[in-house]
């Protein structure tokens, strides 16, 4: 009775006939251009078929053109455009009317879209001059697989409406087009908006009103039917390929219960069995005909996204307080399937779906998609301790980019923040160093230009001495030669000493003012603070605590500079208590 996967038939008993059945209906009637695009296996092929098959019932004209027929691959704009027509001429039965390929090659001149919109005007309007049109058009979604675009093939549908208005024929043809996309994934050129003039039909999970008809097929196998549709549709939410597939489980299971006692408990404990054991246990091997592996391939195939789309769905899956807004990530999400709109939040669609595609689901896939996978496996087996496979430069700066918008695990946010510290030390390494450079330049270029400018005046005197007096060669060696040795005699008495400390005291108050080291903590022990303990000298219980207090930061290194008469011994003790060094000031103690 059950069909799992595929077009229903016309007539087929277990067709659950819903809202969108009289929406789509009606919306045709009225000539409306109409579009139904949801996700896959939500029964947009079976509601085509019913629907066509009752407006053909009712004498009108239809054909049902299928995309995935015409191809998407290696194909060109020709053989698509040639494909279509060619299908309109089969599904309205014109092969014995008029010779395609002849017509075909006679408009060769003329551009494709215009060929098409002269075969809608001059063949088709014309072969059916009285009749109602209804163009179906199925996997919509293949156009955008194309190569080329295909924006100008809706604007020729847009051209049909438009045309109404001058000429009446064009009131009979009808169109109305089913897929996995959004109507703006159609559309190349954001300029052209050709669904504006359609109707959007939303396909609904069934209902338990709607569902009845699917009970006959198990009514006589279990104890309450109405019950165990009831649980059916609670871990389904009436997605229609899971509550077909579950209503033929519960018609193939032997029902065990032998007695009425507890009978509505009880039917609701073997369904969810059920579930567990042909639907959500190694679902993997179970999914056929496809269903889970569809939605997962639709998260993940696409790499580039599949990191956005996980984030997203974690965010969903663990608060469902998600608002829903119209970016990439939730629209790829709804037409999934995974993901629903209830009163302009974001959830996950139904119970199956929430067990198989959990958080540990979701974890495993972000770890598999982490581009820092390497390093953060081996960061984790050394306990967090080797920084060298910390992330650094671009690398790090590319996962944080990746990491934006997603709920990771905490390890996660600990390597990435581990990381981002020790980028910041590295940096604050090399700025101190090229600070003391810095420093250390300024001073050689002032002591050069004191240099420079003492030799500029000692030349300009010499100069000036010389020419005053005319000696020989011979006397200027003995002169300079004496005054050397007169200098260094001074030199090593010690005679010019105090210039030079003054020369060199000129040099350090020139010196640039080193910046304050932010590794270094200086805490004072002031007047007020040995008011507040009121006594003086400090005991060893203060020195103790202070010590102890100032090791839960972990500090390197602690130093005191504290005068106390107390015997050596004793801070030795305290050395050997702490177990951390402790540098004194020599002398002091």
């Amino acid at each position: 009775m059950y069909v799992i996967g595929g077009s229903l038939k016309s007539d087929a008993p277990c067709y659950v006939e819903r809202q969108a059945d009289i929406e789509l209906y009606e919306a045709l009637m009225r000539g409306e251009f109409s579009y139904v695009l949801n996700s896959r296996q939500m029964g947009k092929s079976s509601l085509m078929v019913r629907v066509k098959h009752r407006l053909q019932q009712q004498g009108f004209k239809c054909a049902t053109i299928d995309m995935t027929v015409i191809g998407n691959n290696n194909i060109t704009a020709l053989q698509w455009y040639t494909g279509f027509v060619a299908g309109l001429c089969s599904g309205f039965k014109l092969g014995s009317k008029f010779k395609f390929k002849t017509w075909w090659k006679e408009l060769e001149d003329i551009s494709l879209p215009q060929r098409l919109n002269y075969f809608i005007s001059d063949i088709l309007l014309t072969q059916f001059p009285e009749e109602r049109i209804f163009v179906f058009i199925d996997e919509i979604d293949s156009v955008l697989n194309l190569n080329f675009p295909v924006d100008d093939f809706f604007a020729i549908i847009r051209y049909c409406y438009n045309q109404r208005a001058i000429n009446p024929d064009y009131q009979r043809i009808t169109f109305a087009i089913f897929g996995v996309a959004t109507p703006m994934d159609l559309i190349q050129d954001k300029k052209r908006t050709p669904f504006n003039i359609g109707r959007a039909i939303e396909l609904q999970g069934f209902t338990l009103q709607e569902a009845q008809c699917l009970s006959k097929g198990f009514a006589e196998k279990v104890l309450n039917p109405q019950t165990v549709l009831e649980e059916i549709l609670f871990w389904t939410k009436g997605q229609p390929f899971l509550t077909q597939k579950l209503c033929d489980i519960v018609a193939n299971e032997k029902w065990k219960i032998e007695s009425t006692t507890d009978s509505i408990f009880n039917s609701r404990i073997f369904v969810a069995n059920l579930v567990k054991s042909y639907i959500i246990d190694d679902w993997e091997y179970q999914d056929e005909p496809e269903h889970l592996k569809t939605i997962r391939s639709r998260i993940l195939d696409n790499e580039q996204m599949a990191g956005r789309l996980l984030g997203r769905y974690q965010q969903i899956l663990t608060t469902e307080e998600v608002e829903f807004d119209d970016n990439q990530e939730i629209i790829e999400l709804m037409l999934s399937g995974l993901v629903v709109k209830t009163h302009g939040k974001l959830k996950v669609k139904n119970p199956i779906y929430r067990e198989i595609f959990n958080d540990k689901w979701v974890a495993k896939q972000l770890g598999n998609l982490r581009p820092y996978a390497e390093n953060f496996r081996y960061w984790i087996a050394s306990r967090q301790l080797d920084k060298s496979r910390l992330l650094k430069g671009v690398v790090l700066k590319q996962a944080l980019l990746w990491a934006e918008n997603k709920q990771l695990s905490n390890l996660d946010y600990r390597f990435l923040a581990a990381s981002q510290e020790l980028a910041t030390q590295e940096i604050e390494k090399e700025l101190t160093a090229e600070r003391i450079e810095l420093e250390k330049a300024q001073f050689a270029f002032a002591a050069a230009k004191q240099a420079n400018l003492i030799l500029t005046t000692a030349r300009k005197s010499a100069r000036i001495y010389a020419k005053r007096i005319r000696l020989g060669r011979r006397w200027v060696l003995s002169i300079a030669l004496g005054v050397t040795t007169f200098i260094i005699i001074l030199r090593f008495a010690g005679l010019l000493q105090t210039m030079e400390w003054s020369i060199l005291d000129s040099f350090f108050q020139q010196r640039p003012r080193p910046g304050v080291d932010p590794h270094v903590v200086v805490i004072k022990i002031d007047e007020s603070d040995l008011e507040k303990l009121g006594q003086y000298p400090l005991s060893d219980k203060i020195l103790t605590q202070a010590l102890k207090n100032l090791k839960t930061y972990q500090p390197a290194v602690i130093g005191l500079n504290i005068f106390r008469n107390l015997p050596v011994s004793r801070w030795v003790e305290i050395n050997h208590t702490w177990g951390f060094p402790v540098k004194t000031a020599k002398g002091l103690l």
